[in-house]
């Protein structure tokens, strides 16, 4: 699915997992090992407006007070996101300080949680490295260092793998069907078919519904946006064309008359429209 700003709604990958369950599915497929943390254990830390630009977080996730989950979700693969997490961890640890009272410029160490950031990359992008570094972004040694992980689909069946399945259905069906409900209701029902995410969207079809049909809707408005925004430049150049040649030729002693039936030719205008922009132009 093409990469789209969020507005009202979250996106599918936020909703799912902020969901304590799927919460819970993610952390362990990061840490298989920590079989025994609960649904309790996590809190949604995802940051809102982080940047003046709107940009926001898609996952922040604090598990007991000892890590921070940050994770992103990709379809277009970009090597800034390694400074975005940067900001995103800033702006999370900040509001951990505030929360916790912690004294920084006390003589005592303060304890925060260990940082682990991850984007899942949902693309057909083939040649992508398995880490995003800070450092990749500045020339030179620096004192500064953040590593993002990439993950991507890896067979292995679990609800991250599953999540890029359904991405991968969802930009199949979207090519074959277009920005339509049909799209939308081909997607669902293919995953559930195939098990892909198929409890979660069995359980909350209503809602993934409106977050795709909201985001569908949101593309075709920056189509739309997009299209006339292409048109307007294109006005606004065959309008200073058409200046153009009328003012080069008035300064040759060309008669307005020949001007007029110039603009014809050359702009394809009304000869009555030529006439009207030979006199708009004739003096500037």
């Amino acid at each position: 699915m093409a990469e789209m700003k969020r507005s009202v709604k979250d996106s599918v990958f936020t909703y799912l997992f902020k969901q304590p369950e799927y919460t819970r599915q993610l952390y362990l497929a990061l840490h298989p090992e920590d079989t025994d943390v609960k649904e309790s254990d996590f809190k949604l830390v995802t940051l809102e407006n982080v940047l003046t630009t709107g940009f926001y977080n898609d996952l922040g996730i604090q598990v007991r007070n000892r890590l921070i989950l940050l994770v992103e979700a990709q379809s277009t693969f970009s090597v800034n996101i390694a400074l975005r997490m940067l900001l995103y961890l800033a702006g999370t640890y900040k509001e951990y300080i505030e929360e916790q009272k912690l004294d920084l410029y006390g003589s005592h160490p303060v304890e925060i949680p260990r940082p682990e950031l991850y984007v899942v990359y949902t693309g057909d992008r083939k040649e992508i490295p398995e880490a995003l570094h800070l450092s990749g972004l500045y020339q030179g040694a620096g004192s500064a260092e953040v590593e993002v992980k990439v993950l991507r689909d890896d067979g292995t069946g679990d609800i991250l793998d599953q999540y890029v399945r359904f991405c991968k259905i969802a930009d199949e069906q979207r090519e074959k069907y277009g920005l339509t409900q049909q799209a939308i209701d081909e997607t669902i029902r293919i995953c559930i078919a195939e098990n892909v995410l198929a409890p979660f969207l069995a359980s909350r079809q209503k809602e993934v519904l409106e977050i795709m049909v909201t985001l569908f809707d949101q593309e075709k408005i920056a189509e739309i946006h997009d299209y006339n925004v292409a048109k307007a430049a294109r006005q606004e150049g065959r309008e200073e064309g058409i200046r153009a040649m009328v003012s080069t030729l008035r300064s040759m002693s060309v008669e307005q008359k020949q001007i007029a039936q110039k603009l014809v030719e050359q702009f394809g205008l009304l000869p009555q429209a030529a006439e009207e922009k030979v006199k708009q132009y004739w003096k500037q």
